[in-house]
């Protein structure tokens, strides 16, 4: 599923297929956005600019843009944003950042990353 507005976005991987995607959860993540653009809580010109905001930080901190870190910077955009309009609690992000963190460390690679009890 691509948005029509998915051209504005800043410097988006992808192919004539549309978006591309080097890993499972970078699809996850681009699918969150997409999601809570269609049910009304981000409008992509807010989220183009907090997406262009934390790649502009990546930059000023002297990361390489080579679009390797790319859905990293999405991935933080969401966070913030999805805190700032109280749609998920800060401290609950926190820990579940946490709790994905110590699922990946501990799981054998290959094996898909399941968090306890969920």
């Amino acid at each position: 599923m691509t948005p029509p507005e998915i051209g504005a976005l800043p410097a988006i991987p992808g192919d004539d297929g549309g978006p591309v995607f080097r890993a499972p959860w970078e699809a996850q993540a681009f699918a969150m956005a997409v999601i809570l653009h269609e049910r009304g809580h981000v409008t992509w010109p807010e989220w183009a600019a907090r997406l262009a905001d934390e790649i502009a930080a990546a930059t000023a901190r002297g990361e390489d843009d080579d679009g390797r870190r790319y859905y990293r910077h999405w991935l933080a955009a969401l966070e913030r944003l999805v805190a700032e309009k109280g749609l998920v609690l800060e401290d609950e992000l926190s820990a579940r950042h946490e709790e994905w963190t110590e699922a990946a460390r501990t799981t054998p690679h290959g094996k898909p990353i399941v968090l306890p009890g969920r």
